[in-house]
């Protein structure tokens, strides 16, 4: 990951997408089946806006340190990745990528969340073996299930915005995230990875003392704070991930390293959830599920850390690469 983070120093763009050969291994596991069964899809999905014209989102893949502008090389696809998703055109871009198309840098270019206008974003908590036991807490025997509201959703150059006469006890909590690819109900957990799309980065931002002394004990207003789930910096499909339950994952703030685990220390693994969540709702295309944070986070350290407006969190992937937030003052 070092090449990572050198490259910084050249384009702060280029270093939110971990490139392919920059991976010392990829885990294959013979347990993951794909979203697909009959075509190979190795995409990297963004979005993003072109700097003369910032209101107008694209929608591309990562070719490298480039872009492919989706829309550019067929003016015929959705002009969102949820429109693509909905309208099942994964396809017809795996099919135009085979004709390499042109790209163009990804320094002249802003990247954006990497998906956006779905309905819903769902997390789970006490997810991670480590995060129990800094609590001092026994794993839970069911998934426990919360949400954010999709509206809090920002990218990877978009700030936290910190609200700080409202909250003084903001915490980092870098997910990995499982992106839905197609409308699931009724989901057997042996056929839940047929329903995955991909996964990208996610930082679960929480205000402490809203989700656990303001509001009952209920989680939603600590969660769901303007700005609270930046996403991104891509959307890597299944079989570009390797097997999702055995990723490196990382939290820096500020440069200090401060959530460092494996999604192999998942209580509940994906599939199990996605099967637990689709036995009571409907999952549909472009919903997220933010799978748990690992130990680490600021409200159980001694003393207790928080966020505030100056901080950047680097929340890395492995197989994805790193999420860049800036914390901002509302």
């Amino acid at each position: 990951m070092s090449a990572l983070l050198v490259g910084r120093a050249i384009s702060r763009l280029e270093t939110l997408y971990l490139s392919k050969e920059s991976v010392s291994s990829l885990y294959k596991s013979s347990a993951v089946r794909y979203f697909s069964a009959t075509h190979n899809r190795n995409m990297k999905f963004v979005q993003f806006t072109y700097k003369n014209k910032p209101e107008e989102v694209r929608v591309g893949y990562l070719e490298g340190n480039n872009v492919v502008d989706i829309n550019n090389v067929n003016s015929s696809l959705p002009t969102s990745l949820l429109g693509i998703i909905k309208n099942g055109a994964i396809e017809r871009v795996q099919k135009l990528k085979s004709t390499n198309p042109a790209s163009v840098p990804l320094s002249t270019v802003t990247l954006a969340a990497p998906i956006h206008g779905i309905d819903k974003v769902l997390c789970i908590g006490l997810n991670y073996n480590d995060h129990c036991v800094e609590q001092n807490l026994t794993p839970p025997a069911v998934p426990m299930i919360f949400n954010k509201f999709p509206s809090v959703i920002v990218g990877p150059n978009d700030p936290v915005r910190l609200r700080t006469d409202v909250t003084k006890k903001v915490d980092w909590e870098v997910e990995l995230t499982v992106v839905i690819g197609k409308k699931a109900s009724f989901v057997k957990a042996a056929d839940a990875y047929d329903y995955v799309l991909g996964y990208t980065v996610a930082q679960d931002v929480s205000a402490r003392d809203w989700q656990k002394e303001k509001n009952g004990g209920q989680f939603l207003l600590g969660k769901s704070m303007d700005t609270f789930c930046p996403i991104g910096p891509c959307i890597v499909t299944s079989d570009e991930i390797g097997d999702p339950q055995n990723l490196d994952i990382k939290c820096s703030v500020n440069g200090v390293l401060k959530q460092t685990s494996n999604t192999n220390q998942l209580v509940h693994k994906i599939p199990d959830v996605i099967e637990r969540l689709t036995s009571v709702m409907t999952l549909l295309p472009g919903d997220i599920l933010l799978t748990g944070t690992p130990g680490g986070v600021g409200m159980y350290r001694s003393p207790p850390e928080y966020l505030k407006p100056g901080d950047v969190i680097l929340s890395e992937i492995q197989n994805i690469g790193v999420l860049e937030t800036r914390i901002e003052k509302f």
